[in-house]
């Protein structure tokens, strides 16, 4: 069923469904975001789908014309218990009670979702560590959070944003205004999608990742400082900046992507 700013209060209303502020509900009821949500994610024959947090189903209904395998993950068990009825009907579509932070990512191609606002960055992070076969995810997140994922320098910029972009590209999609939501948040939001290209081993990736999440804590400091802290050694740190042609007063915030991914690799960590 097509979720709308019409139906959805009668809906809430008979499901006795309440969205959730613990679960950073926010139903949308603008169909025609629904639909252009779904066909960012591009589905071909044979992909496996998995939808995050489907709420009352308004990707959902866009998902379920395809034949495709889709599991939709929820953590909270209203929504699941009201998705299980109302799509018993299509085969296809396996609702499952679950926090997407734990369940099994490895076998999806397509991955799609509105995220929650408290913990977006987590769901993202954790997502792109564990993922295996997924070549598209296309995710809606508050406007203010997304320039976290997307810079690649300045203040906003962080280790989400160099996860992402060693693993692949990131680009917005479209803005959907918060008067689209029901209840209505604070804020407006954006579809963005995350290619995944794999142009680097995925460990060292991730071991790129984790060095720059401790090279982060302290954003003030020069990189020189922050590595060696980190190693415990200023002047080793400085025979592997000088190596890689960082300057060593540069901040965490001035390092590109590809230079944490070298760093790492030189420090062998």
């Amino acid at each position: 069923m097509e979720i709308n700013r019409d139906n959805v209060i009668e809906i809430c209303r008979k499901s006795d469904i309440r969205p959730s502020k613990d679960y950073g509900q926010n139903f949308l009821i603008e169909p025609d975001a629904s639909r252009r949500i779904v066909e960012e994610l591009d589905i071909k024959d044979g992909d496996k789908v998995l939808e995050i947090g489907p709420g009352i189903g308004s990707v959902t209904h866009f998902l379920s014309s395809y034949p495709n395998e889709i599991d939709v993950v929820d953590i909270d068990n209203k929504m699941v218990s009201f998705l299980n009825v109302f799509y018993s009907e299509h085969k296809n579509i396996h609702v499952i009670e679950n926090d997407i932070r734990k369940h099994d990512i490895s076998k999806y191609q397509k991955i799609i979702g509105n995220l929650p606002y408290n913990i977006t960055t987590e769901i993202i992070t954790s997502l792109l560590l564990r993922d295996s076969e997924a070549k598209t995810v296309v995710l809606m997140c508050q406007l203010e959070t997304f320039n976290h994922f997307y810079d690649v320098k300045g203040s906003e910029y962080g280790p989400t944003s160099v996860l992402i972009h060693l693993r692949g590209t990131i680009d917005k999609s479209f803005m959907v205004k918060r008067g689209c939501f029901y209840p209505v948040p604070n804020v407006d939001s954006i579809v963005f999608k995350i290619t995944i290209e794999d142009k680097y081993d995925k460990n060292e990736v991730i071991s790129a990742y984790k060095l720059s999440k401790s090279l982060f804590l302290n954003r003030r400091k020069t990189i020189l400082n922050n590595l060696g802290n980190y190693l415990k050694d200023k002047e080793k740190a400085n025979v592997y900046l000088t190596e890689l042609n960082i300057l060593p007063n540069l901040r965490p915030e001035q390092i590109p992507p590809e230079k944490y991914l070298e760093l790492s690799k030189l420090l062998n960590v």
